[in-house]
């Protein structure tokens, strides 16, 4: 067979539907438009969700309606009492936080809460902390570092 010889299929091709073309071609009268109205007429050109006046559902439903931020920014949160998992004087960064497991990717930054107890002075990285949670590790001797760059994930 060669490239000439291909046809589609039986009944996979259709002819197009010739509308208001007469009563004897199956779609004259009303030409598949049903009986006068708006719709039916020339020229017809309704956005969506138009209500032929009447105040559209979407507007109607006010509380539904709202926006998202698009600039939100969402952390990955750490409580501290993971952090026991590190020896004191350790220096916790995202990087250290991946290797140990607490955290599941870099793709997000980081965020230190202040829920649990931390008893062994640290260095912890992260890109943001909870007013408890930077009290917290300083009351227990360690330090705070707050990443600034996005790149250094």
């Amino acid at each position: 067979m060669q490239a000439h010889q291909l046809r589609p299929a039986r009944g996979a091709t259709h002819s197009r539907k010739r509308i208001g073309r007469g009563d004897a071609t199956g779609q004259g009268t009303y030409a598949g438009k049903g009986i006068k109205g708006q719709k039916a007429r020339s020229g017809n050109d309704l956005r969506i969700g138009f209500e032929g006046g009447q105040l559209p559902l979407i507007k109607r439903m006010g509380r539904k309606r709202g926006f998202t931020n698009i600039f939100r920014v969402e952390y990955q949160p750490v409580n501290l009492g993971r952090l026991a998992a590190f020896a004191a004087k350790a220096e916790v960064s995202p990087d250290a936080l991946r290797q140990a497991g607490i955290l599941k990717h870099l793709r997000q930054p980081v965020k230190i809460l202040g829920n649990g107890e931390i008893d062994r002075p640290l260095t912890v990285r992260a890109h943001r902390f909870s007013t408890e949670a930077r009290r917290k590790i300083e009351a227990a001797g360690g330090t705070v570092e707050e990443i600034t760059d996005a790149g250094s994930r």
